[in-house]
């Protein structure tokens, strides 16, 4: 019998990265099939789309760095 792996969960934090990570790479192929489909309106909505969720994966990016420090010290 094979020994289990342990897979290490996942923090809040954590997840919420992983989260928002996933939500500007769904942004930038939105993004991509604008430009393709070359609508100068969707085009700068998808920026602006993109600009609000790399923002939000700045912010959870700097929790989770927040969070590994708290537990580190």
């Amino acid at each position: 019998m094979k020994p289990e792996l342990s897979i290490p969960r996942l923090t809040r934090a954590e997840h919420e990265v992983e989260a928002e990570a996933n939500r500007v790479v769904d942004q930038i192929k939105n993004a991509l099939a604008a430009v393709a489909a070359d609508e100068a309106g969707s085009i700068e909505a998808a920026a602006d789309r993109i600009e609000r969720a790399a923002r939000d994966l700045a912010f959870t990016l700097r929790d989770l760095a927040h969070e590994r420090r708290t537990h580190s010290d």
